[in-house]
């Protein structure tokens, strides 16, 4: 029996599933290629950032996932460039041949082109991004209440999401429970909660994807936290610590965090003519990418217009991923069988987000639903897909402690970056400027 090589660039929802699915079948000789040495699960980030979980709780190793499955390696690094010509990729760690190649590298935050924001405002895609927010709210409510003058007081608690989508939404929900129910706890010293929590976006509502009844809700409980929300209008700028918007107005604000976008991760070495809107990767009715023969790609870098319910792609969530990635794999085993492939067809399961505590939204295809049992859908549907048990066992018990205390204990400062320890603020740079905040995240 042929042995295939498969290489897989990528550990996320995609490409974990796509490896599951093959583990055991002893004609594929899997390797994962990822610059983690773990899985992680991005729905729960955001209450990563607000100190609400533990990232242990949302992370998994490669090698413990797969440790019993002789036909499943992991290779730690980060793709520097595909070779079709040769079937290789190179990676800053070496390099890997392949008879068949699965990209599943996912996106990456896009800052629209302004220097100023990529520089000084905070993404939220990965674990280290999670952490720095954390570490960077938590540094300036320090330095709000050793302030003395109330202009200072407010820039360094004032808080911006940029993007009002599921994240945007999720996040400014759970620092507006820190805000009221933990602030005054923590920091006695202020006599009042002097800081605003902002949420902007440019489109006209809140989750805008979702159904009406989610984005009135949305917008109901979050303005009665006492979020600032400012529709119809888009983030032009950040100098200074003062974000400046389209309308001409601006905040001062030591806390800019960015949700607006993704953009697909650059893959060097494939044909300019595959690259489609978002930098994504045009694909197939088999995941395919157009014009080669042994490389795919998977999940939200995969552009694909062949599936008659989704003519413009599909939206970049994690079902999507899932269902091709496990597709990918049957597909694969069809193929060594010498037998035809099935084309992928998205089946939408719905979609959901969390407002507040108790609080959540919840479209499916026959109808949308809120409020508690909304809150507990989503529990349970953001419980299941962790990896590993004692994942599943943990995070229920610190979410159960954290909701009846209204009190977690994570609110640690780790590991602060460089420039969250610098004494120079953020200046405004052109366009042409070097940038020195760290490099957009390696491709995974």
């Amino acid at each position: 029996m042929k042995e295939n090589r498969l290489v897989v660039v990528g550990g996320g929802f995609a490409g974990i599933n796509l490896a599951k699915k093959l583990a055991g079948k002893d004609q594929f000789k899997v390797t994962i290629v990822d610059k983690n040495n773990y899985h992680f699960f991005p729905p729960l980030l955001y209450q990563v950032s607000t100190a609400f979980i533990e990232a242990s709780n949302i992370s998994y190793p490669f090698r413990k996932l797969f440790q019993e499955r002789d036909n499943i390696r992991f290779h730690m690094g980060s793709l520097i460039k595909v070779n079709p010509e040769s079937n290789t990729i190179e990676t800053d760690t070496g390099i890997l041949s392949y008879d068949y190649l699965v990209l599943a590298l996912g996106t990456e935050t896009n800052f629209f082109g302004n220097p100023n924001v990529m520089r000084c405002g905070l993404p939220m895609k990965t674990i280290d991004d999670a952490l720095n927010i954390r570490n960077h709210v938590l540094l300036r409510l320090e330095e709000a209440v050793r302030a003395t003058a109330l202009e200072d007081k407010a820039r360094l608690s004032n808080i911006v999401v940029a993007g009002g989508g599921p994240t945007g939404v999720e996040m400014v929900g759970m620092m507006a429970e820190l805000a009221h129910k933990i602030a005054a706890k923590d920091y006695p010293e202020a006599a009042s909660r002097i800081g605003a929590i902002y949420l902007i976006d440019g489109s006209p509502t809140l989750l805008g994807p979702m159904s009406k009844t989610a984005q009135a809700e949305s917008f109901k409980v979050l303005s009665k936290f006492g979020v600032k929300i400012m529709l119809n209008t888009l983030v032009k700028d950040y100098v200074n610590e003062t974000v400046i918007l389209s309308t001409g107005e601006s905040i001062k604000a030591a806390t800019l965090i960015w949700t607006s976008g993704v953009i697909g991760r650059e893959v060097p070495g494939l044909a300019p003519e595959v690259v489609a809107r978002g930098r994504r990767l045009a694909v197939d009715e088999i995941n395919r990418v157009k014009g080669y023969t042994n490389i795919f790609a998977v999940g939200d870098i995969a552009y694909q217009t062949t599936d008659p319910d989704y003519a413009s792609s599909h939206p970049q969530l994690a079902q999507v991923a899932i269902q091709q990635g496990t597709l990918l794999a049957e597909n694969l085993l069809r193929i060594d069988r010498g037998q035809a492939p099935k084309p992928f067809r998205y089946n939408n399961k719905g979609s959901m987000a969390i407002i507040s505590k108790f609080k959540a939204v919840v479209d499916l295809p026959k109808g949308s639903f809120k409020g508690f049992f909304a809150w507990l859908v989503w529990l349970f549907i953001h419980i299941i897909p962790l990896v590993g048990f004692r994942n599943r066992v943990k995070l229920a018990f610190n979410w159960l402690f954290s909701f009846l205390t209204d009190d977690p204990t994570l609110r640690l400062i780790i590991r602060p970056r460089k420039k969250e320890i610098s004494t120079q603020p953020c200046v405004k740079v052109d366009g042409n400027s070097s940038i020195d905040r760290a490099a957009s995240p390696p491709i995974r």
